[in-house]
């Protein structure tokens, strides 16, 4: 029991956390996609009034129809104008889903303001929170799932209430069209809307599990080369936008196959991971460590080259003075890296550019003998 209660806890967790940037990222092509299609559904809600209208339906319902259709019309262009500005705004999956979820109350109100088991009884109508709930899973964000099933059960409860309240006598709630509002049904209805809720939310962290793992390395538990293309550009912006600099450094552990050929590729993982862990103790704010593949590293300092120099030469020092020890009692082997520099805006302007850079001044170092970082072309 307290094991998997552990396990709900985790879940709970995680769909509460704020995304990763690769989710985030992910987030952000959902919310553009939601967006184009709520322009297509509302394009296509314009002409039910047209069809009420040649069908023989009174002038007021055809007027209300086509002002709400409108209204969703608009709303829908506006959406998609904010979602194309990608992740400018942090508040706009909340805003546009709580939008779907309060459209879909304000048309039962409308429906329930003539006739209460037309706006409580009409299922085709209810079902629109189902289909706002469900289009939250694009966005990759389990926040807005739980929001806006929340908001949903909220909303349609405290219609149900209202109706139950304003009804004058027992028959106003029953209908030969819509059946008869009951207490039992409409509990049903908000039990299954929680239902779609936890179904949407559980689909999202299975998605952002299986995105944590194409991101995460899996034998450091660093973020990969995936999340390094996903992170740079956003921290590019962000650099531009202070006026600050960047530094990425390239690092590569020197004769790192003579531990796998003398002790075997446990101990290199080992290895790894005690360098790692270094590497992780010394850590400040403002740096990112990355594991792109075998024994090579990213390291992204939000500090000038010079600086950055002086930081990672300190670094490299200091693992020089951690050795690692292959196996209990064994002799401890000095680990050591070579590194090169590359400064942006000025040396690169995008992540391959930099690499690039930073690549040739990691070879200037392994020709000088290893064990150094170069942060200037000679």
């Amino acid at each position: 029991m307290l094991g998997t209660g552990g396990r709900v806890r985790d879940v709970v967790a995680a769909l509460l956390a704020r995304p990763d940037e690769i989710m985030l990222e992910i987030g952000a092509g959902g919310e553009l996609m939601v967006a184009r299609l709520r322009v297509v559904i509302a394009a296509m809600l314009l002409v039910l009034p047209v069809t009420s209208a040649l069908a023989g339906g009174s002038v007021k319902d055809t007027l209300i129809g086509l002002a709400g259709a409108i209204v969703i019309n608009i709303f829908a262009h506006l959406w998609l104008a904010l979602a194309r500005r990608r992740r400018l705004f942090r508040w706009l999956p909340f805003a546009s889903s709580a939008f779907d979820v309060t459209a879909t109350t304000v048309l039962l109100i409308i429906l329930a303001a003539d006739h209460l088991p037309a706006g409580l009884n009409n299922l085709t109508a209810w079902c629109g929170y189902v289909v706002a709930i469900v289009l939250t899973a694009p966005r990759s964000d389990g926040r807005i799932a739980l929001f806006a099933g929340a908001l949903a059960i909220g909303q349609y409860s405290l219609l149900a209430l209202w109706a139950f309240a304003s009804a004058g006598s027992p028959e106003q709630l029953i209908s030969s069209d819509y059946g008869a509002i009951t207490l039992p049904g409409q509990l049903q209805r908000v039990i299954l809307l929680g239902v779609f809720t936890l179904i949407t939310a559980m689909v999202v962290y299975r998605m952002q599990r299986l995105v944590e793992m194409s991101g995460t390395d899996g034998l450091t538990r660093l973020p990969n080369r995936t999340w390094l293309m996903y992170r740079v550009p956003r921290l590019f912006d962000s650099v531009r936008h202070d006026g600050d600099s960047l530094t990425l450094a390239l690092i590569d552990l020197d004769h790192f196959k003579r531990i796998n050929d003398a002790h075997g590729h446990h101990a290199g993982d080992r290895a790894l991971r005690h360098v790692v862990s270094v590497l992780r103790e010394l850590a400040e704010p403002g740096e990112w460590l990355v594991r792109i593949g075998g024994e090579e590293f990213v390291l992204l300092l939000r500090k000038p080259i010079g600086t950055a120099w002086e930081r990672v030469d300190a670094i490299r020092r200091a693992l020089g003075e951690r050795p690692f020890e292959p196996e209990r009692g064994a002799d401890t082997v000095a680990l050591s890296f070579s590194a090169g520099l590359a400064g942006f805006p000025h040396e690169g302007s995008d992540l391959s550019r930099l690499l690039r850079r930073a690549d040739g001044r990691l070879q200037q170092a392994k020709l000088q003998g290893r064990n150094r970082v170069v942060a200037r072309d000679t």
